[in-house]
């Protein structure tokens, strides 16, 4: 007597994109062979692009963080500057699409496969990445456009058509600003908004429900209930979200640091030795496929996913900013990697080493391997990071839905039902991406969000001289 096999609705939506997450994977992680080492060529496109705008604006990442701390204080801000939000908004607003569970969830999936060698990678590629946002962000607000209602809409697609028409390229900037509009749109459905949704529900239930038997395998139950709150806030517009998102990140942040930290100091003696391991084990990784360049990848990808420079998402949010001048709201970007990346990755990571949870049970990974992490020391700390990890999600899919529909309005216009079909698909892509597994939600939303940098780069690298200029006399100006 056979008996048939009764699969949830979860396992039901898991099957059915499992083979379109591994197709996405092949496309876009194409990858070359040196030495028999894979190397994805989207990751190196995004390394070398990092470096090249690093040295050719002057190392500004490094020489621009004081006035960038000026213009947040709000030491060059006017009430006569154009645009919806303040520096400060903007910032936030774009934090919450970076600082998210990428941080948490991504830096353990980096130490899980890489090794702890992989966060001086992330590191490095944190530091690197911010000259890249400093010049998307800039370009962001310089071809922005404001309509007589003063609603803003900028980011890559306007750049790129606008920036690259300007330069006599009319037809390839409009091509490349189509092709960008369409991964973004698709990134914020199927990228950021799914990863989110899955790893609040996978924190929830090991903080909260892994005993019961009602929420297991509803994730899509959960899901629904996150796609409400979602809904509610973005259906505001950018100012809505801009007020959310400055409450948000902050209390969010501070959630989370000081849980961490509070780790990082009843483990100090272990923080000296955990440091050497990371650099170390950077250049001589311990069983890591691919050896040195096998973690490295594995840091300057999961840092790319966390931080987004080079993938121009952040400067739709940026374009929004109260100012006129292109360059100045640039420079507020540069904090964007070296807060997300630089800081609160490291953080991550430490706690993550210090505790020895990556070594201590196989197969977990994700936001699972922070719990851990973070239960070792106090038993009830998960339930922090659940609250983290929620807050978390919800900022960073908030931020995502605004960049989707921009990038939504670009190619169907500006029609409000239209804006509003897009928000649904939105929340409907919530409840998918709490319901299917870790493994295929980290493919989908990986190769979404990754395929934006193919054409913003190309962009990037052809108006970098014209914002070099726009830089010099920005600098005689305010910097003398």
């Amino acid at each position: 007597m056979s008996t048939a096999t009764t699969f949830t609705v979860d396992q039901q939506i898991d099957t059915l994109l499992a083979p379109v997450a591994e197709l996405f994977t092949q496309i876009i992680f194409y990858s070359i062979s040196i030495n028999s080492i894979d190397i994805p060529l989207i990751v190196l496109w995004l390394i070398i692009a990092a470096i090249s705008f690093t040295c050719y604006f002057g190392f500004l990442n490094f020489t621009g963080l004081k006035h960038s701390v000026k213009i947040i204080k709000g030491d060059y801000s006017s009430p006569s500057d154009k645009g919806e939000v303040s520096h400060f908004q903007a910032l936030t607003t774009a934090l919450s699409g970076t600082v998210g569970l990428g941080n948490i969830a991504g830096v353990a999936i980096a130490i899980s496969i890489g090794g702890p060698g992989a966060t001086f990678w992330m590191m490095l590629a944190g530091l690197m990445g911010m000259s890249a946002k400093f010049l998307e962000c800039a370009l962001g607000v310089k071809y922005r456009q404001i309509d007589a209602n003063g609603i803003v809409r900028g980011g890559p697609m306007y750049y790129l058509s606008e920036g690259l028409s300007d330069l006599g390229h009319k037809k390839l900037g409009k091509g490349l600003a189509i092709f960008f509009a369409i991964c973004c749109m698709t990134a914020s459905l199927c990228g950021s908004n799914m990863l989110q949704a899955n790893q609040a529900y996978s924190q929830f239930m090991i903080a909260f429900a892994q005993d019961s038997s009602f929420w297991q395998n509803k994730g899509w139950l959960f899901g629904l209930i996150l796609a409400s709150i979602i809904a509610v806030v973005i259906i505001g517009g950018i100012k809505n979200i801009a007020k959310v998102t400055s409450k948000i990140v902050p209390l969010m942040a501070t959630i989370y640091l000081v849980s961490a930290l509070f780790i990082i100091c009843y483990h100090i003696e272990k923080v000296p030795s955990a440091f050497y391991l990371i650099f170390t084990e950077a250049f001589h990784p311990q069983g890591v496929v691919g050896g040195i360049i096998g973690v490295m990848i594995q840091g300057f990808k999961r840092a790319t996913f966390s931080s987004e420079a080079g993938v121009g998402a952040a400067a739709i949010a940026h374009a929004a900013a109260r100012t006129n001048e292109p360059i100045r709201e640039g420079y507020v970007a540069l904090l964007e990697p070296f807060i997300d990346t630089v800081v609160i990755c490291t953080i991550t990571a430490l706690v993550i080493v210090i505790t020895g949870a990556y070594t201590s049970v196989e197969g977990v990974d994700g936001v699972a391997l922070t719990s851990r992490a973070f239960a070792s020391v106090i038993w009830w700390f998960p339930y922090l990071l659940s609250i983290a990890v929620l807050l978390f999600a919800i900022s960073t899919m908030i931020s995502w839905a605004y960049y989707g529909s921009i990038a939504w309005q670009y190619i169907m216009g500006t029609n409000k039902y239209l804006d509003l079909l897009y928000k649904c698909i939105f929340c409907t892509c919530t409840i998918i991406g709490a319901s299917i597994s870790l493994n295929s939600v980290i493919a989908i939303s990986d190769s979404m969000f990754f395929s934006m940098a193919i054409a913003n780069i190309i962009g990037l690298y052809m108006m970098a001289p014209m914002m070099k200029k726009e830089l010099f006399s920005y600098n005689l100006k305010y910097r003398p």
